[in-house]
């Protein structure tokens, strides 16, 4: 697996992050990159990290949160400006689609300017696709159950929230997106993962460390975390120590690298 990496570009909350950015992860799957969320300031970040636009072969937005998507429309504008040479192709929720096409006609990135085309797909619940040899399934978490539950009577939309699983020939990989129970990673769950990358915002630490303690993870990756399990880092990490006994985890920085090596 010496050609997996995961690069944290933003592991920070919703919440303003004096020290840490917003959610956005660049994954390679060999000569295939995809960028998951584009929390901002993502497009200063990659060109900080020298990722040109035409490495990345695939944009996926978990959820429209705008700790998720804040900087996807930098990121756009400069590939327009690097005069990026591939197709843009975004997979987020179907329903943002239309008013994302709009928001950036009315910041003047026309779909004219680039060189490729935008391709807008939507993530359909537990429907895979391929991005050349990598297989991608999204599966839906209710994080914005209790907005459905506040506003759908207001706002006609279906509140779709995803997490994904990722799979080639040697490595499952899963991304927990955002969750709203602990019980919405069992669809990643279900067959052993080489690695899960999971946010620790919207659950409790030891309610979260419980189910996963007996799955069959080869290596945990927190993110995400809340503001208050951030500024009280040791003590989260020492439940999950207790918790997780001899499973392999680490808390991720901004900026961290991981490898499957």
């Amino acid at each position: 697996m010496v050609d997996f990496s995961l690069r944290c570009f933003g592991v920070g909350d919703g919440w303003p992050c004096p020290d840490r950015n917003h959610s956005s992860y660049l994954y390679r799957f060999g000569k295939v990159s995809l960028l998951i969320d584009c929390g901002e300031p993502i497009n200063s970040r990659l060109a900080a990290a020298g990722v040109d636009g035409d490495e990345i072969d695939g944009v996926l937005i978990s959820h429209m949160h705008c700790d998720h998507i804040g900087g996807l429309f930098m990121l756009m504008q400069s590939w327009w400006l690097q005069k990026r040479r591939k197709d843009v192709r975004i997979h987020l929720p179907g329903y943002a689609i239309d008013p994302l096409r709009q928001m950036l006609q009315a910041t003047h990135t026309f779909e004219e300017l680039f060189a490729g085309q935008i391709l807008y797909e939507p993530l359909k619940a537990a429907a895979p696709f391929d991005i050349e040899d990598v297989r991608v399934t999204p599966y839906p978490t209710t994080h914005l159950e209790q907005f459905r539950t506040t506003f759908a009577a207001k706002y006609a939309q279906p509140f779709e929230a995803f997490s994904f699983l990722f799979e080639t020939k040697q490595s499952r990989i899963a991304h927990s997106g955002d969750i709203g129970a602990v019980e919405d990673l069992a669809s990643l769950l279900k067959e052993p993962v080489d690695l899960l990358v999971c946010e620790l915002a919207h659950v409790q630490p030891d309610e979260l460390f419980r189910y996963l303690n007996g799955h069959r993870i080869k290596r945990i990756i927190f993110v995400h975390l809340a503001r208050c399990y951030w500024e009280s880092l040791n003590e989260i990490r020492s439940l999950a120590t207790d918790t997780l006994k001899d499973m392999t985890f680490s808390f991720a920085r901004d900026g961290d690298e991981f490898t499957l090596a």
